[in-house]
């Protein structure tokens, strides 16, 4: 029993701080996040893109490839289901960013992708705020686009790598989400990422009650004994 209930309180107690750890992971994140919208920095080439900070918030001009579009699955906003849609930007040196143009909702048939054409457009200047592809909870919720076909192209938690093969051009792991006010796009409403801190503050007290918890029923248990 004794060794059950030092196990118990050993766990509980290692989990909350677990979680604990992860909202101080995930507060700090979010304070980056949403850093001062004001600054921008000016990003000219693949060089200076490589030393841009996650969450940075950048000014970039290139062309948007209409051509080359693909459609991220299973992006659910306020619980619809929907589309987020990656454009390849080509930058002055010929490097790619990829900039996700919005959010579209689901148009109700897996064979009939909403229209996402963009006329052929000159060089113009972008601003929004650096990324990472999103990443998917289980390998088995990823679908690489497909290496041949019409565009654009359905894809699920893409990795670069992935996207690289089929545009034949070098990605990196970035990606611009595009201000509201900037260039053509669909629904723009960027939030932090993940699930807010407090929810693993929450689950971290939990966690510690639960050893509380267990610590006290041993501790009565045995007192009841003795009586």
């Amino acid at each position: 029993m004794c060794l059950l209930a030092v196990a118990g309180c050993t766990l509980f107690t290692s989990l909350g701080f677990w979680q604990w750890h992860r909202g101080q992971y995930r507060q700090g994140l979010w304070a980056q996040f949403e850093a001062d919208a004001s600054v921008q920095r000016e990003i000219s080439d693949s060089a200076q893109l490589a030393g841009a900070a996650r969450y940075a918030r950048i000014r970039v001009t290139g062309r948007l490839d209409g051509a080359h579009q693909l459609l991220l699955d299973n992006r659910s906003r306020e619980g619809r289901p929907g589309y987020e849609l990656l454009t390849p930007l080509i930058l002055p040196d010929g490097a790619v960013l990829l900039v996700n143009r919005g959010w579209l909702p689901f148009t109700g048939y897996r064979d009939r992708l909403p229209d996402v054409g963009l006329p052929e457009n000159p060089a113009q200047a972008l601003t929004g705020r650096l990324d990472q592809l999103p990443v998917a909870g289980l390998a088995a919720g990823r679908v690489p686009p497909p290496a041949a076909g019409p565009w654009p192209r359905l894809t699920s938690f893409p990795t670069a790598a992935d996207l690289s093969q089929v545009l034949g051009r070098r990605v990196p792991n970035q990606v611009l989400l595009l201000d509201a006010d900037s260039g053509p796009g669909f629904e723009r409403h960027w939030l932090p990422p993940g699930v807010e801190p407090a929810r693993n503050y929450s689950y971290a007290i939990q966690w510690w009650a639960f050893a509380a918890l267990t610590l006290g029923l041993f501790l009565f248990l045995n007192l009841e004994k003795r009586r």
